[in-house]
């Protein structure tokens, strides 16, 4: 007991007890709340346009992007068969 502090009865100590337990779980819900905050983007919209602007360009048909976490752009080119109007073998999971 503090030094010049009247002494309270045994269960308004417990209830203060107790409202200070449950005040000091919702401030340590609070930070865990603000920890938890989104990480930064690692690309942007405008980097992929960037891209795929600059594939198209140069004549090349993309077939796929692809961008892993650390935010790096992949961009798959489609091969000689893969060009749009041209002629393809069938493949026979095609007709399943």
């Amino acid at each position: 007991m503090r030094r010049g502090a009247k002494e309270m009865p045994m269960n308004t100590e417990l209830a203060t007890t107790a409202h200070l337990a449950r005040r000091e779980a919702i401030t340590a819900d609070k930070r865990s709340v603000a920890s938890m905050a989104r990480a930064p983007s690692t690309f942007r919209q405008q980097d992929v346009t960037r891209a795929v602007k600059g594939v198209a360009a140069a004549g090349v048909h993309i077939a796929r992007i692809e961008i892993d976490k650390a935010g790096k752009i992949v961009i798959i080119a489609m091969g000689a068969t893969d060009q749009p109007g041209e002629s393809t073998e069938a493949n026979e999971w095609d007709r399943v």
